[in-house]
């Protein structure tokens, strides 16, 4: 049975009515930025997320850059050494030094004892990352960044609607950055991103900062940039809005069935979520991880490696200060994790093939 990694068909086609209608409204108005569907989405996400602002923007990466700026961070940013490369990208394009602390190797989050044993008089500002849908030490990072005085701005890219002990991820900082990149638990059919805030004040700023530090006219106010989220993609995530909590329960429902289909597989670690995971990807430690991927694809199951390489040791970050060795939990699980297929309709059949073509490949001799 042929498994693709990622489906978006079924999402998409169960939505049609709604984003059809909306689009038909954006083409009779003809106003194709910052229009009514940007603003309606605005006011639908802050609403589902219980957050007080939304600022939609151009993509997650600027959202964690405008928010940095927002916030007025000028430095050194402490964030997680496993996440997507646009994290760090999100902190340098805030004119920020990106620097990268260790994980949980239970959990794969940012360690938060370890981020703040690498704090210096040059640190600004903490990025923690809420990895594969799973909030990380939220708790812990908003005391320490009120204890030392410095910026929080969260990147929850990959954790659409998930909260940390029952609260919102608002109640704990400021800045709260998006992605809606097509492979997320809320996507668009493009590039696509958002900010939200407990602050009206600093979503007033942001608003300021996406559209090129204009007011609503032509004078510019503040060294901005053009980061707008498009209307068309609203139209879209308008749509696709009313079905997170059902496409999230799908998720948990495939990720429940990998954990007890693979707990006592050898070769095979589990990683640790908790219970407010919306399970963005489902990531598992393999031993033999490659010639495990090639048996799988001969089979036509795809799978993905989020991430190969930790972000101290990519090129971009050599400026970091950090070398091979130096963070070895985050080496380590580069070396083994293992994405499985994962998407809200994935049938129980399908994930149940999966798992047993795992354990086949770790029976044989």
């Amino acid at each position: 049975m042929p498994v693709p990694a990622v489906n978006l068909h079924p999402a998409i086609e169960r939505t049609r009515e709604r984003w059809e209608t909306h689009l038909r409204e954006m083409f009779d108005r003809g106003q194709f930025i910052l229009g009514p569907q940007v603003a309606e989405f605005e006011r639908e996400l802050a609403r589902a997320f219980s957050a007080t602002e939304a600022v939609g923007v151009g993509n997650g990466t600027d959202a964690i850059g405008l928010s940095l700026r927002a916030a007025g961070v000028a430095g050194e940013v402490i964030t997680s050494a496993l996440t997507a490369p646009f994290t760090g990208i999100g902190i340098l394009s805030a004119g920020c030094a990106p620097r990268f602390a260790d994980i949980d190797p239970r959990t794969l989050q940012i360690d938060a004892g370890d981020a703040g044993n690498r704090v210096t008089r040059r640190t600004a500002a903490f990025v923690p990352v809420h990895l594969y849908g799973a909030p990380c030490e939220l708790d812990r990072f908003a005391s320490m960044a009120r204890s030392l005085k410095k910026a929080l701005v969260q990147d929850a890219c990959q954790a659409h609607g998930a909260r940390f002990k029952g609260k919102p991820f608002t109640q704990y900082s400021p800045f709260v950055a998006y992605s809606f990149y097509p492979t997320k638990n809320l996507f668009c059919l493009g590039d696509g991103g958002a900010v939200l805030t407990s602050s009206a004040k600093m979503a007033k700023r942001l608003r300021e900062l996406r559209d090129g530090g204009r007011r609503g006219g032509q004078v510019t106010y503040s060294p901005g940039i053009n980061s707008r989220l498009d209307e068309m993609q609203a139209c879209y995530l308008r749509a696709f809005l009313p079905m997170l909590e059902e496409w999230n329960a799908g998720r948990a429902r495939t990720a429940r069935l990998y954990d007890e289909a693979l707990r006592d597989c050898p070769g095979i670690g589990l990683v640790s979520r908790g219970e407010e995971s919306v399970c963005h990807l489902y990531v598992v430690r393999a031993r033999k991880r490659e010639r495990l991927r090639r048996f799988l694809l001969e089979k036509g199951i795809a799978t993905g490696v989020h991430y190969p390489l930790p972000l101290h040791l990519h090129p971009s970050y050599r400026e970091c200060g950090l070398k091979r060795g130096d963070l070895p939990h985050a080496e380590k699980a580069c070396r083994e994790i293992l994405s499985l297929p994962l998407w809200p309709y994935l049938p129980a059949a399908a994930a149940g093939e999966v798992a047993e073509r795992i354990r086949q490949f770790y029976r044989r001799p």
